[in-house]
């Protein structure tokens, strides 16, 4: 082997050294190289993955405050899209990074629509408020127009109660008196063929003047009214009872002075008997007499 042959083999050798190196080198530099984007791209997933579950936990809290119905199934779909992206990105692996890059567009998309979600909550939020505000401003004045209300009813009532206690008749000045049967008085039970019941209607100007009803119903000792027929009766607080004696007259304001008799056909009992008088459907005067043997 000449000089010239050794040279250019010795050269080959060294440029096969080279190259060798050359590559050596180069790879330990692309796998370096590639375990820092696998590093990077892993960083940026546990990020994105962080982003996702702060999402999902803000539609949680958004969701408690809607009483929107329709607004409220469109925030759950938003939040189980969320929810569903989240699991995917947790098992997509970290070299994948155009499927991250696309996980990362639809976070945006996902907090786009969320913004908007939160706009409209809030809009229905500060709507629902003022109803509410109005609607207590309302049920507060009509409470009040009530209680007005009621308390002018109960004044009216009152008042209609004092004119109505004004205008009743009032009867007094009664008396009883026994008469036989020649019309004579008499002290004797058994002699007494009539009664004769004398009485003052009192003056009234308030009240409305007429032809009135007096109702006289006189009640036993044993609390039995006396009646000639089971017809007499009248009408008093939405009832009707017996009445035994009755008279009409005219009134026009000023006192005024009758008398009424009954004509015994029972045997009278001693005792305290009840003379009451009606008028306008009020009981006007309540008068006890006694009679003896």
């Amino acid at each position: 082997m000449n000089k010239k042959t050794l040279y250019a083999l010795v050269a080959a050798i060294v440029i096969l050294l080279a190259v060798a190196v050359f590559f050596i080198v180069d790879s330990r530099q692309t796998r370096v190289e590639m375990q820092e984007m696998v590093e990077q791209m892993t960083f940026e997933k546990e990020q994105l993955e962080d982003e996702y579950e702060d999402l999902a936990l803000q539609f949680d809290g958004y969701g408690q405050n809607i009483k929107n119905d329709s607004l409220a199934d469109l925030l759950s779909k938003e939040q189980q899209r969320v929810q569903d992206l989240l699991e995917e990105l947790r098992i997509t692996k970290a070299p994948n990074a155009r499927r991250i890059a696309e996980l990362k567009k639809e976070l945006a998309t996902v907090r786009a629509v969320m913004v908007e979600y939160v706009h409209q909550i809030d809009s229905l939020n500060a709507t629902n408020e003022r109803l509410t505000a109005e609607n207590r401003q309302v049920r507060q004045q009509y409470q009040q127009v009530s209680e007005k209300a009621t308390q002018l009813e109960e004044e009216r009532t009152r008042l209609s109660e004092v004119v109505s206690r004004a205008s009743m008749m009032e009867v007094a000045a009664f008396s009883v008196m026994q008469l036989n049967h020649r019309d004579r008085k008499t002290s004797s039970l058994n002699k007494t063929q009539k009664l004769q019941f004398t009485y003052s209607i009192l003056k009234n100007i308030t009240t409305q003047p007429g032809i009135k009803t007096v109702y006289l119903r006189l009640v036993r000792p044993d609390g039995e009214v006396m009646i000639k027929s089971a017809t007499n009766t009248f009408s008093f607080e939405n009832s009707q009872i017996e009445y035994s004696l009755k008279k009409e007259f005219e009134y026009a304001g000023e006192e005024l002075q009758d008398v009424m008799y009954w004509n015994v056909e029972e045997i009278l009992q001693p005792g305290i008997y009840n003379a009451d008088f009606f008028i306008d459907g009020n009981l006007c005067g309540s008068f006890p007499f006694t009679l003896k043997k």
